[in-house]
């Protein structure tokens, strides 16, 4: 008997390295668990797919017509959609058309740890009930997502499990990178993260931002004596962009650098552990400083971030309510409580990744279920 074949849709192939750390994530874990496992990805970018997770296929989803993307579909014994926060307003329709598909060829469907929000709208909403009808199973990664899911009319079972980018481990990085980066002999990093407002963020107002940040990017080489790493998530021009703002409002911007290699979520991970202190809006970057034992100052754009600090039982300083002195009397007192924060999430983070891992086993358990010598044949 061949092994399963599990497909997995959700936001790959664009380049964010915190969507390809939960793909990253979840591939491993599949691979763990399932011997002889045959996995598919449904990508925005098949050909950097499939180089970079050197998965057996790689769909250009994005290019296909919902005729051409069914053959894929229904070979599978299991479709996997997320994570990540997908369902949303502005693309929720745009993902769920391989659910869709999978339904109507008998193919079982996971929601994995998938966030939500914002999701507001009645039509979409309503796209989001129909298609969460008759899925095998709804894992979401915090508490918000299961809320404004049943706001949305989801009345079933809905799951929270965890990111699962909490399960990624280090990778090796390239030789002398930190001479590469200009960051030899620095004795104290901080790293940063920012931001495109973009349909995920559309209350963010960049200008409001850029300077709360350098603000704050000139207190840390002032008060910790620090050199501030920007590090882009997203290795498009706007995450680039968006930090090299910051850095031109800043004071001191001789203290300041844009990480300009390209390296794998495995790798910045790695990174990430060489910093003394992190300061964030991106949900990844936070959740690499967390997993390598960091303090960190979240910067809460969306619920997301929220509920991962909720998670990690962690105060956090709403973003709209923050001004230039506030958020450097937070960073203040968060710098003077680093032993605290760090005992903190050596005690939070271990919880949340045991959640993590109750998400694979479920989708093990649909895989084995579908693949048993009884169960019903596949549609045709």
């Amino acid at each position: 008997m061949s092994g399963p074949k599990v497909g997995i849709t959700g936001s790959y192939g664009g380049l964010n390295l915190g969507d390809e750390a939960i793909l990253q994530s979840i591939i491993e874990q599949l691979r763990r668990e399932l011997e002889g496992v045959e996995i598919t990805v449904f990508s925005r970018n098949a050909d950097d797919t499939k180089r970079r997770h050197e998965v057996e296929r790689s769909v250009p989803v994005r290019r296909l017509s919902r005729a051409e993307v069914a053959p894929e579909i229904e070979r599978l014994d299991l479709l996997i959609f997320g994570g990540g926060g997908i369902l949303y307003d502005a693309d929720a329709r745009t993902y769920l058309r391989e659910v869709q598909v999978a339904k109507e060829h008998g193919v079982p469907v996971m929601l994995f740890a998938v966030g939500a929000g914002p999701l507001v709208e009645a039509a979409v909403q309503t796209a989001v009930r129909d298609a969460l009808e008759e899925v095998a199973a709804i894992t979401v990664r915090e508490k918000s997502a299961q809320q404004t899911l049943e706001a949305a009319g989801v009345h079933r079972e809905i799951i929270v499990t965890a990111d699962p980018a909490l399960l990624l481990r280090p990778e090796a990085l390239p030789r002398n990178v930190f001479k590469i980066e200009g960051l030899d002999g620095k004795k104290r990093l901080v790293g940063m993260s920012v931001r495109e407002p973009g349909v995920a963020a559309p209350d963010l107002d960049p200008n409001m931002y850029h300077a709360l940040l350098a603000n704050a990017a000139d207190f840390m080489v002032d008060r910790f004596d620090a050199d501030v790493v920007f590090v882009p998530m997203e290795h498009s021009v706007l995450d680039i962009q968006h930090s090299h703002a910051v850095i031109a409002k800043m004071l001191r911007p001789q203290r300041a650098r844009v990480l300009n290699g390209e390296y794998s979520s495995g790798q910045l991970l790695s990174l990430m552990g060489r910093f003394h202190f992190a300061v964030g809006m991106r949900l990844h970057f936070l959740i690499f400083a967390a997993l390598r034992n960091v303090p960190f100052v979240a910067l809460p754009y969306a619920g997301k971030v929220a509920g991962f600090l909720e998670d990690l039982k962690l105060p956090s300083p709403p973003l709209n309510l923050v001004n230039p002195g506030r958020l450097c009397a937070h960073l203040d007192e968060s710098w003077d409580a680093r032993k605290s924060l760090r005992s903190q999430l050596a005690k939070t983070v271990p919880e949340l990744q045991e959640r993590s891992r109750q998400t694979i086993k479920i989708a093990v358990d649909l895989v084995k279920k579908r693949k048993a010598p009884d169960a019903l044949p596949k549609a045709a």
